[in-house]
Order: C-alpha cells, then structure tokens, then sequence
C-alpha cells in the first residue's frame, strides 16, 4: 500500500484533529468519516443535544405547517 502526503490549512488539520478517536491515525479517521453510512449508525454519529435540537426543528416545522393549511382552507 502506497502513501500520499497532503497539504491543508491548519484550521481543517485541527478540525480533523478534534475528531480522531484514542489510538486513531489520520488515515483510519478519514476512512470512517468517509465510508458510507447506514442510518442504522445514527445514534453514534449525532449527540444527544442534537437530537432534542432536530425534534423541535421537527415539531415547529409541523404546527407551522399545519397553521398555513388551516389558514388556506379558512379554517
């Protein structure tokens, strides 16, 4: 297997930084983020706090909705 060396600005070489796991190296941490995903993998891959964050979007989206078909149909 071959190398390759790449050139990226320090703030994306810090961003991957922060993601790689304990013992990880570069390339096993491009690898995962990169492989594609089932979405039986969703709870690894969102926080807790961003899935409260996707209920409400959620939600409001639905009563938002709701309230203009109520209003085009003169309800």
């Amino acid at each position: 297997m071959g190398t390759k060396t790449l050139s990226i600005k320090d703030e994306a070489y810090e961003r991957l930084k922060s993601l790689k796991k304990e013992g990880e190296s570069f390339t096993d941490l491009i690898n995962r983020i990169t492989r594609k995903r089932s979405l039986l993998e969703l709870p690894d891959l969102v926080s807790e706090e961003e899935v409260e964050s996707l209920e409400k979007a959620i939600e409001r989206g639905s009563k938002e909705r709701k309230e203009v078909r109520r209003r085009e149909i003169g309800g």
